[in-house]
């Protein structure tokens, strides 16, 4: 999940802008996961509003991976979890959030076999669930709801691609999934039993870029941005058709597709300058009560430095 300082300053972020059109500025890449918050990203892609020789998305299997691959050099930036950020930054990696997605409000959810109705009666079953902060978080939520705690369930290590052959298989009774793939487990008969809208604000979904990355990739990450928000606006404007272009990615159909997207909130271009732009305040707030969650849970050692998590200087201009 997942180390050096060099940030542009306020006097030097007009030449970055100058040189930023050098063809010479390297190629940004960003790891990114199948989750319906992150898909307006590829469906920018889709419709050919990023340059190839300028941005590459590379689809990551899981946010751990993502986490990896950021933290080796790998890649520029990674969409993750406002949680796994976090834990980012408490490993000592230098990283800061230049746009935030979405905030789940019911898309990450328990899904389990028919004759498992209640999460109480997760006891002694065998659950699913990804060795991220975020599915960490959503298992002892949904514990807690059920008055549970660790020792009564039996824990299976999963990554997000994994959830559907390991419930076909018979290995897991229970899974900590998000969509699209709690809706093609719904399509095998999987029950839902708890979601995140019990608990609306916890799980937030941001792009992190490395330190490095902003001072070295400044035109393609005004031109990443750029891009998500026009995609955003076919989505808000056109859904139907955008649903049309991401379900198959999805592995959705256009109906399911348009039922995901009632369990997020996603962040418009306003809500963002909003979210970034100094004091950053619903930020700060929404990072400090999860660090401090994810501190008692002991998830963290202890709560990183929240004073300087976000730049909003890749952002397009608001209306």
């Amino acid at each position: 999940m997942e180390r050096r300082q060099f940030l542009v300053t306020g006097a030097l972020a007009p030449l970055a802008t100058l040189f930023g059109c050098d063809t010479r500025e390297p190629l940004l890449r960003v790891s990114g996961i199948t989750w319906v918050g992150y898909e307006p990203l590829f469906l920018a892609r889709e419709l050919g509003l990023l340059p190839p020789e300028r941005i590459r998305l590379i689809e990551s299997p899981s946010n751990t991976n993502s986490l990896m691959q950021l933290a080796s050099g790998e890649v520029e930036a990674a969409t993750l979890t406002l949680d796994e950020f976090i834990m980012a930054r408490a490993g000592g990696i230098p990283v800061r959030i230049a746009l935030v997605f979405d905030t789940s409000q019911g898309a990450d959810v328990v899904m389990a076999r028919p004759g498992i109705d209640r999460v109480e009666d997760l006891a002694g079953h065998r659950i699913g669930v990804e060795e991220t902060a975020a599915g960490a978080l959503m298992l002892r939520k949904s514990l807690e709801a059920g008055g549970l705690i660790p020792d009564d369930v039996i824990r299976v290590p999963l990554i997000g691609g994994a959830h559907m052959a390991a419930y076909q298989n018979g290995e897991i009774d229970a899974v900590i999934s998000y969509e699209p793939f709690a809706s093609r487990l719904a399509a095998l008969g999987a029950t839902r039993l708890y979601d995140s809208s019990a608990f609306p604000g916890l799980i937030v979904d941001v792009l992190a870029v490395s330190e490095r990355a902003i001072s070295h990739h400044y035109t393609a990450l005004a031109s990443l941005l750029t891009a998500y928000f026009e995609a955003l606006a076919v989505v808000k404007s056109s859904p139907e058709r955008a649903h049309r272009l991401m379900a198959p990615r999805l592995g959705l159909t256009v109906e399911q597709t348009a039922e995901a997207y009632q369990g997020i909130a996603l962040l418009s271009l306003n809500d963002n300058h909003a979210w970034l732009e100094p004091p950053a305040t619903p930020l700060r707030e929404a990072a400090r009560t999860v660090a401090e969650i994810m501190q008692s849970n002991a998830l963290i050692d202890q709560i990183p430095d929240l004073s300087d998590l976000a730049t909003a200087r890749f952002l397009p201009e608001g209306p």
